[in-house]
């Protein structure tokens, strides 16, 4: 497997580039594919049939295959693995698995990353991780913090774009944090009523460690007016495409290994035109199921928006709190959720 990457620098000091990774090992590569793909076996259906003939009735067996499908009806054959380029040499998906904590430093409200003092924090997070490497010994689990970088605001800001971003130094210290557990980062971004093109880019001197990687809210992405937490927001592919685009220059400038995409999605127009989305060899791009509920609320929101529409790797999401709000339901185990078709690749706790 390709080693973990890991940050040293802060986003002011000059980045050296990593290591020269093993080339990809295209053989394991696919077979660990397939492996995440958890593919149910086809079952034999047998039907008779009898046929007359004189005063002879002769019995016909006919066998068929059937294979399990997709929540729209399709074979999960036809779906998984997804079709995608292969990933230039050190990427980390699909040989490991991210195990991260979300959240915000300013507030213990909107996850567990600024919920509990740090190093209480992290070693939640180290036993968490430790959980899903026992649950899957064949994939290494990775722990990861997903810090919110720019947060959607209830009220206009000084610009009227309905977002904050966060000051570097609340950044450096969420990379000082990943540092003591040697783990990755995610900035996540939510536009409010600016957009991808005009936020991303200003956290490029972070994009540019070996450590730090991308995802995007879209329930968070307000476009017509509408102020965040009023409406679901929506992003298009062609917004995906372009901060893909965007990481991949930052990976060939830079000599890393392949960057890391996350999309949040729970439902159908949360994400338009799905099937034009388009992962490069230098950006794995994982669709992360969002929601929250009933055990059988969120496996169903995975199989509809996350298993059903394929674009390359897959996320699963869980709440410490909202999974459990209702009377009767539960926190998904590590156990539970490596049933899915296919296996998440990152998971997120809030």
């Amino acid at each position: 497997m390709p080693p973990v990457r890991r940050g040293r620098q802060s986003a002011g000091a000059p980045v050296s580039p990593p290591p020269k990774p093993a080339p990809l090992n295209v053989a394991a590569y696919e077979a660990q594919l397939r492996a995440l793909a958890n593919l149910p076996p086809p079952t034999t259906v047998t039907r008779v049939h009898w046929v007359r003939k004189g005063k002879r009735r002769i019995k016909t067996e006919i066998k068929t295959i059937r294979y399990a499908r997709s929540s729209l009806g399709v074979p999960l054959q036809d779906l998984w693995p997804a079709k995608a380029p292969l990933p230039e040499a050190g990427a980390l998906l699909p040989f490991d698995r991210i195990v991260a904590y979300y959240g915000n430093l300013y507030s213990k409200h909107m996850g567990v990353l600024g919920e509990y003092p740090p190093e209480e924090m992290l070693t939640k997070l180290l036993v968490t991780t430790a959980q899903w490497q026992a649950a899957d010994p064949t994939t290494r689990a990775v722990p990861a913090l997903d810090y919110i970088a720019v947060a959607a605001q209830a009220t206009p800001g000084g610009d009227g774009r309905y977002r904050m971003r966060m000051p570097a130094g609340q950044i450096d210290k969420v990379l000082r944090m990943a540092q003591q557990v040697q783990g990755l980062v995610f900035l996540d971004v939510q536009v409010g009523q600016s957009n991808v093109r005009a936020e991303v880019p200003l956290l490029a001197p972070y994009l540019k460690l070996p450590n730090v990687e991308l995802a995007l809210d879209p329930e968070f992405a307000m476009y017509g007016g509408r102020r965040p937490g009023t409406v679901i927001g929506t992003l298009n592919a062609s917004d995906i495409n372009w901060a893909a685009q965007y990481l991949a220059r930052i990976a060939r400038a830079n000599g890393l290994p392949p960057k890391i995409l996350v999309v949040h999605r729970f439902t159908q127009a949360m994400v338009t035109d799905t099937r034009q989305i388009r992962p490069l060899p230098e950006v794995q791009i994982v669709m992360d199921m969002d929601g929250f509920g009933y055990p059988s609320q969120k496996i169903k929101t995975y199989e509809d928006f996350i298993e059903s529409e394929p674009v390359q790797f897959t996320g699963f999401k869980l709440f410490y709190k909202n999974d459990v709000r209702r009377p009767g339901s539960y926190l998904l185990t590590p156990e539970q959720i490596l049933k899915l078709h296919p296996r998440p690749s990152y998971i997120q706790y809030q």
